[in-house]
């Protein structure tokens, strides 16, 4: 693994340019959503509709958090009236999310807003950009889970 200092640069160019983007973002997003969900709990609401129904314990797995930070935010949602919990009919002990009909319009509106809001920053880039963009921020993803995968294994 390469440590020089022209790459500690780069490493530092990028902390702070993923710090800005990722604050920014939130501003922009949050301005049309944020009186209803934090990004937190958007998420939660994306996560639901891809993956429904899962259980807490798969959300704080997806979420790379403790259960107790996944529990908060599920209470909070319910609470909203935006999910649902029902127990396993094969396994009682095991408690199902699933997004509300409330929960799910709130969801589809949201993320309605916010591909809007993503679509007309990526339009500011030709396809060929956008393209090797999104290759290089899924290998800089999958590169990432490698890592904390690779961690969970001398955890373990």
């Amino acid at each position: 693994m390469r440590h020089d200092p022209e790459l500690l640069k780069l490493a530092e160019w990028y902390e702070d340019l993923s710090f800005k983007v990722h604050k920014m973002g939130e501003v922009l997003i949050n301005d049309k959503i944020s009186e209803t969900l934090t990004p937190d709990q958007g998420a939660i609401l994306r996560y639901l509709y891809k993956n429904q129904p899962c259980t807490s314990s798969s959300l704080s797995k997806a979420f790379y958090v403790k259960k107790s930070a996944i529990t908060a935010i599920i209470n909070r949602l319910f609470k909203k009236e935006l999910i649902k919990r029902e127990r396993s009919e094969d396994d009682r002990r095991v408690v199902y999310l699933l997004l509300t009909d409330k929960g799910e319009q709130l969801y589809m509106e949201t993320s309605q807003q916010s591909s809007h809001i993503v679509a007309s920053l990526m339009s500011q880039f030709d396809d060929e950009e956008i393209r090797s963009f999104m290759n290089t921020y899924e290998k800089l993803a999958n590169t990432l889970e490698q890592q904390i995968e690779n961690m969970k294994g001398v955890e373990e």
